[in-house]
């Protein structure tokens, strides 16, 4: 092999005569001896060493010493670093080889750099050795590194425009030296040094572990990096062609630095990785989808050079170490440390000219940053870091009828360049692929179509809208039903008889709303009563101790039409401090009458909710229907019920005309007015109410004429030009109080103003909204009435749910009907019952375990079971009378007879209750079992409320004493029953019992008495 650099090289060192005493070169290596599988191994390195050792000659003789960093097969992290202090120790040598795997570099780098001795290594290709600053200054790698590959994959990037994301898939069994891991930390590292959104995941060697690949591949990126072994990347293919990962819109990088997939094997041939012993239906597969796949490799040096060393390289590893080797980009490692060998040569005979020496580790070592240099793996390029740059190839499937895999392009590490090779990478759809499509990742884009629903969703999202559509219509049709049961009860509906009325007398002095206007020049002065000055406008009476208006309605009866319900549901439902309250309604022929909140003292804001209210006009506004209460807050009535208040009156009488001075020209006429046009029709009797207050004088004062109602009415009727109003003194008036009237008595409906445009005049008028001290005071006075009422109301609230609660406990203490006749005062009369059946039991030994437990252990445990028991008694028409210590006491037939249902009703229970004492467990002692004794007799009995303090619902007669008896003379856990009880339950024919015999009874001699065993299925109908 003649190289021009290297005879020059030679040329050198042999230039003149060595000096006395020079000693040799001691290289020292440090690598794993047997295993093949590192591209580092000695079988593999060794050649080439000793290729370089006589490249050198006798210029510069050299002792090689090596050591082994091979632990159980396997590089061992704790067996390098001893080797190389071995080495350091005992032959001091100049220039330190390996290690090739990463975590026993890690240790040998940092020992080099502290002892200033140069590492040279073609392996150890980990990121993380970058940082020679700190740990690794004297590490040289002349081999490719993760770092390089990464710079490639961003160059790929920025080809192919791929700015967004990426996906990262390797193998990490974290045994041995984690290749893959390593690998593909320097693709992470870069792309996400891009500003790339980069993921990644481990993958899983087990069952799921390609699902579990293509989820993460789809939720994270279009390009893919998949680093590990070639049987993995098939799993992964087959399940994203499946899933139809393979259509063009993934593109799959393998990143096999050593080219191994793509050498022929057992099962494949050269140049196609996707053949594999499997079905002919994976098979088929597997070769559309690495339609998709790119193959990025380390590139083998083209020059001739490469291919003369490799051949050689292979004669010296067979003759000098036994091994086989075949041509492999694994070679290229061995040729990394040639070139780096004769580098460090290059670059001590420049430090030794210089006038350095073999010990000036960091002087060479930085020397050789930046270098280029041409070895026979081609040009070798250090970069400033002294790691080398390095080229590779990207594979792709050329040949698609063959799936043959052909260099689509090779990467210039030296220059940072893609040359392409002329064949075009064969992209499924024609072009590579979007890194970030829309609205595949970015979700939350609203303008992206959300993805198409699975079918559980669809499901679920039917049964959902079903579910509401449910809801809504059960609350309408509650709603309705609710509507109905309320215009049913008519709760407005009030008796004559609850109608209370005082003396006439009295009623003239204090009861009536009453006018205090001079009434002069005005038409309605006809309508004065005998009482001077005042006018009553409201008959007043009592009604539950309130008094009450009460407007009598001139009808002989009222027909309760769907309408009339609606409107009278409405009045009860309108509530504003403004209005006057609605109390209801009497249709008791002859006496019909609506009755109201009564204002003894008799405003815009009512006439404002009424308009925006489910009501919307008065109708029959006039100065008569605003009054004021005792607070001094002006309200408005007489308003609604429409249907209801419909007058039967002669068409001609003084009296209909005369409550017409306040109505509208268009009401005039008959016509039927919309909702708006019966609003502006309430504007216009305001205009009149207006003219009454700022005239002080009744209603449509004429000056100067006399006219009756009917006139009036008549001339406001006929619309002539120019239209009939009250007479204006404009003298003596604020003229923009005077355009308010004449604007709300238009003739035009149209021209005249809402009650909201009113409001805000008149608070203007009232200079800007200013109060005086009485209005203020008025105002607070009304803040504080409406306070109290909903204090009032609050209070009301409480006391109810306090009564409540107190009539639910008095339910539990004494039965319901006899509650009910002491809440209404009335003595409780014993009563006697014919037949009924009384239950009995106790508890066996409850005096010895008394004695054995404290008082609170013996309360607890009662408590714990005579709840268990009321719990159970609660489905049974049964009455618990009381509990007397351990004693339990239970009645059917009383308070509330049922026939002959009590005897069964009594046994089922007892069965019940002896059921749960098999599992009742006492808290203080768990592994004691309770033995509950019953008795039970059937029999008459008299049943009454006994005392007055505390008074209690007692029994009497022979058969609680009986009853009493039979629970005495039980058993434990038997249920004892009498033969009155025994006929009484053989009526039904489905209860088991048995004879127990003749029983001496204290005070009752020989009774026969039975056992209650259980209750078989009886016929259908029975009780």
């Amino acid at each position: 092999m003649a190289l021009p650099s290297l005879l020059l090289l030679v040329a050198a060192l042999a230039g003149g005569v060595r000096p006395p005493g020079a000693r040799n070169l001691t290289l020292a290596v440090v690598l794993p001896e047997h295993n093949l599988s590192y591209a580092w191994a000695w079988p593999r390195v060794g050649p080439a060493v000793a290729l370089a050792v006589e490249a050198l000659g006798r210029a510069l003789p050299v002792d090689l010493r090596f050591v082994s960093s091979e632990l159980e097969g396997a590089c061992s992290e704790y067996l390098a670093p001893l080797s190389a202090v071995d080495l350091k120790l005992y032959h001091d040598p100049d220039l330190l080889l390996g290690p090739g795997c990463v975590y026993p570099a890690a240790s040998v780098a940092r020992f080099a750099s502290h002892w200033r001795l140069p590492l040279l290594t073609a392996g150890a290709v980990a990121s993380g050795f970058s940082a020679k600053n700190d740990h690794y200054r004297t590490l040289v790698r002349t081999g490719p590194s993760a770092p390089k590959l990464g710079e490639f994959v961003v160059t790929l990037h920025g080809h192919f425009n791929w700015t967004a994301r990426a996906a990262l898939l390797y193998l990490d069994a974290r045994t041995d030296d984690r290749p893959h891991y390593f690998t593909i930390e320097g693709v992470f590292e870069a792309l996400q040094g891009s500003n790339l959104s980069v993921q990644h995941q481990v993958y899983a060697r087990e069952p799921g572990g390609p699902e579990q690949a293509t989820h993460f591949i789809r939720a994270n990126g279009r390009i893919v990096y998949i680093c590990g072994p070639l049987e993995m990347l098939h799993e992964i293919l087959l399940q994203a062609q499946r899933e139809n990962l393979t259509n063009g819109d993934y593109v799959f990088f393998y990143l096999d630095v050593f080219g191994e997939s793509l050498r022929a094997g057992p099962t494949r041939a050269t140049g196609r990785p996707w053949q594999d012993n499997r079905t002919r239906e994976q098979a088929q597969a597997l070769r559309e989808a690495f339609q998709t796949v790119l193959v990025i490799t380390y590139r083998e040096p083209p020059n001739p050079e490469y291919q003369e060393f490799q051949n050689r390289l292979l004669i010296r590893a067979r003759e000098d170490f036994g091994v086989e080797l075949g041509p492999s980009l694994m070679n290229l490692i061995a040729g990394c440390f040639y070139d780096g060998i004769l580098l460090y040569a290059e670059v001590l005979n420049e430090t030794i000219q210089e006038g350095g020496t073999r010990e000036d580790g960091l002087r060479i070592v930085e020397k050789m940053q930046g270098r280029r240099y041409h070895g026979v793996t081609g040009l070798v390029v250090m970069d400033k870091n002294n790691d080398r740059e390095t080229d590779f190839v990207l594979w792709a499937m050329g040949d698609l009828d063959s799936g043959d895999f052909q260099p689509a392009a090779h990467y210039s590490g030296a220059e940072k360049q893609i040359w392409w090779t002329g064949r075009p990478i064969p992209w499924v759809k024609g072009a590579p692929p979007s890194d970030n499509p829309p609205c595949a990742f970015d979700l939350d884009d609203p303008s992206c179509d959300k993805t198409p629903l699975s079918t559980l969703a669809i499901v679920a999202l039917g049964t959902g809208i079903t579910f509401i559509m449910f809801g809504v219509s059960s609350f309408l049709i509650f709603r309705k039903l609710m509507l109905e049961k309320e215009l049913a009860s008519m709760l407005w509906r009030i008796r004559w008889e609850e109608l209370q009325f005082g003396n006439s007398e009295r009623y003239h002095k204090g009861a009536g709303s009453r006018l205090t206007l001079s009434l002069r020049g005005s038409s309605y002065g006809s309508l004065m009563t005998a009482h001077g000055k005042y006018q009553i406008f409201a008959n007043t009476g009592h009604f539950k101790g309130n008094v009450v208006a009460i407007k009598h309605v001139n009808k002989k009866r009222i027909e309760l039409t769907r309408q009339v319900l609606f409107e009278l549901k409405h009045m009860r439902d309108v509530q504003f401090n403004h209005l006057t309250r609605f109390i209801g309604a009497c249709i008791d022929p002859p006496n019909i009458c609506i009755v109201t909140e009564y204002c003894p003292r008799g405003s815009l804001q009512g006439m404002a909710f009424l308009h925006n209210s489910i009501i919307s006009s008065h109708g029959s506004l006039k100065s008569s229907n605003c009054v004021v209460d005792s607070r001094f807050v002006l309200k408005i009535t007489d308003y609604g019920l429409a249907s209801f208040r419909s007058t039967a009156e002669p068409d001609d009488s003084h009296a209909l005309y005369a409550k017409k001075l306040w109505t509208a020209p268009e009401l005039l006429s008959g016509n039927p007015l919309p909702t708006t046009g019966m609003q502006k029709a309430d504007v216009y009797s305001f205009g009149i109410i207006l003219q009454e207050i700022a005239l002080r004088s009744g209603p449509f004062y004429l000056e100067g004429l006399d006219l009756s109602p009917k006139e009036i009415v008549q001339k406001v009727r006929n619309g002539q030009r120019p239209y009939f109003r009250p007479s204006i003194d404009r003298t003596q008036l604020n003229e923009e109080l005077v355009l308010l009237m004449e604007r709300c008595w238009a003739q035009d409906p149209a021209e005249r103003p809402d009650f909201g445009q009113i409001k805000g005049f008149i608070r203007r008028f009232n200079k800007e909204g200013g109060t005086s001290i009485l209005d203020n005071l008025l105002l607070r006075m009304e803040q504080y009435a409406n306070n109290l009422e909903k204090l009032v109301e609050e209070r009301t609230q409480a006391y109810l749910e306090e009564k409540r609660k107190a009539e639910a406990l008095l339910y539990q203490i004494l039965p319901h009907s006899v509650a009910e006749q002491l809440k209404r005062g009335e003595t409780v009369q014993a009563e006697a019952f014919d037949s009924v059946t009384i239950y009995f039991s106790d508890i066996v030994g409850f005096t010895a375990l008394s004695a054995e437990s404290t008082p609170m252990q013996v309360v607890t445990l009662l408590n714990d079971l005579y709840t268990c028991f009321d719990a159970i008694i609660d489905n049974f028409d049964v009455y618990k009378v009381e509990t007397i210590g351990d004693a339990y006491m239970v009645v059917s037939g009383l308070p509330g007879r049922n026939g002959q249902r009590h005897a069964p009703e009594i046994a089922r229970m007892a069965l019940a209750l002896l059921d749960a004492v098999s599992s009742f467990r006492i808290r203080h002692r768990p592994h004691d079992q309770l033995r509950l004794r019953i008795g039970v007799h059937t029999g008459p009995v008299c049943a009454g409320v006994v005392g007055l303090k505390m008074p209690r619902y007692c029994l009497f007669g022979d058969t609680v004493n009986t009853a009493s008896r039979m629970e005495s003379n039980g058993q434990a856990l038997k249920i004892h029953v009498s033969s009155t009880t025994k006929d009484a339950l053989d009526e039904l024919g489905c209860f088991q019992l048995e004879l127990r015999g003749d029983v001496e009874m204290k005070g009752k001699g020989k009774m026969r008495t039975y056992w209650l065993l259980g209750e078989r299925k009886g016929p259908p109908g029975l009780l």
